[in-house]
């Protein structure tokens, strides 16, 4: 068992979010027609998989962000010190940079195509208020109309480190021999999630609903090291096999294979050796970016296609492999020139491009509250 494991880059987490990031750009070429709509007369049984059952990549994302939190706040199962409010404020800046600039790449895109496609896969033009709560991360609980495909995924994100980091901190302020018992509040946390929580729908839109995904990447990393080990990759068998046997769910059932390959793999010192860099793990580093943007290159895409290529299996694939390179390529772009550079959100030639575009769609549109 290894004692000791750097997530500075591990090649397995990598391949593992690049093959989920293609599965996300897939599902959403399927479900959003009128491509897809065209090849599913022919392969039916590809596009109705990636329909219904390629979205569920989502979950491994949730287990790895948990894997990963576990290796930063609290690496040996203690609570540590942590500085709550800068910790907090990095992710979200981390999360909501390019997040805005996917948002108004795809409120562009669809304002543009908007006058000659119409179709259910376009959202409604966008208000200023609410293009204000999709900034803050708010936009599903204030009930407004998402205006990217994807996007409830960052705002859950952001909650759920939000409430590891608040709960690390309570836990630091607690009487010190309690900070050994920080993985028992995870535990009972994912089981009320995975056990009944997740149960119900109505909760789909806050951290509690999905933290069951998330506490079980992060007893994957406590597994890895001791003093816990295997009993932390029992623990994962339990509270999902339970789960299980309450209400059989897909994104459980993914979750919990997700979280029982990355527990097993870095005992065995898989993560950090295998495979070797490659595209898989290439994606995977920028898996966030390509998934942010390629909602409005997929609009842009079924956009055009349906104009020129109303009809032909053939030629409407090829539509849906184009859109998929360039969302890849897009995304690549975004990667590079925002995502990873710092403070993108000051005064230079980015804010500017982010700004010209939320222009332009707000004027496209006509601007209202």
């Amino acid at each position: 068992m290894s004692t000791r494991i750097s997530t500075s880059r591990l090649p397995l987490l990598d391949a593992m979010k690049g093959i989920g990031c293609l599965a996300i750009v897939l599902h959403h070429l399927a479900f959003y027609g009128p491509m897809s709509d065209v090849v599913r007369g022919a392969a039916p049984l590809v596009m109705d998989w990636l329909f219904y059952y390629a979205r569920l990549a989502v979950q491994m994302f949730f287990v790895l962000a948990g894997y990963l939190v576990a290796a930063q706040l609290a690496p040996d199962g203690h609570a540590s010190n942590t500085p709550t409010v800068s910790l907090i404020w990095k992710r979200y800046k981390r999360l909501v940079t390019p997040f805005l600039f996917a948002v108004a790449l795809a409120t562009l895109i669809s304002a543009l195509v908007r006058p000659w496609f119409e179709h259910p896969s376009l959202s409604a033009a966008p208000t200023l208020l609410q293009l204000l709560a999709h900034g803050l991360l708010l936009h599903d609980v204030l009930g407004f109309e998402a205006l990217s495909a994807g996007v409830w995924y960052v705002a859950i994100d952001f909650q759920l480190f939000a409430v590891t980091v608040l709960l690390t901190a309570l836990m630091w302020r607690a009487p010190t021999s309690w900070r050994a018992g920080f993985p028992i509040v995870i535990i009972v946390l994912s089981a009320a999630s995975l056990w009944g929580i997740n149960l119900n729908q109505d909760y789909e839109n806050y951290a509690p609903y999905f933290f069951g995904a998330y506490g079980l990447g992060m007893l994957a990393y406590w597994s890895t090291r001791s003093p816990l080990g295997n009993t932390a990759l029992i623990l994962i068998t339990v509270l999902g096999a339970v789960a299980l046997w309450l209400q059989f769910r897909n994104p459980i059932a993914v979750a919990l294979a997700c979280a029982l390959m990355v527990s097993v793999g870095g005992q065995q010192g898989w993560l950090a050796n295998w495979p070797r860099p490659g595209i898989l793990t290439w994606l995977g580093q920028r898996s966030y970016s390509i998934f942010l943007v390629h909602y409005g290159i997929v609009i842009g895409f079924n956009a055009t296609w349906h104009a020129l290529f109303p009809t032909g299996v053939v030629i409407n694939a090829l539509g849906m492999l184009a859109a998929t390179l360039m969302s890849i390529a897009t995304g690549t772009v975004l990667y590079h020139y925002v995502e990873t550079r710092r403070n993108v959100l000051g005064l230079n030639a980015a804010t500017a491009l982010l700004t010209v575009m939320i222009a332009g769609a707000l004027i496209v549109e006509g601007i209202t509250w």
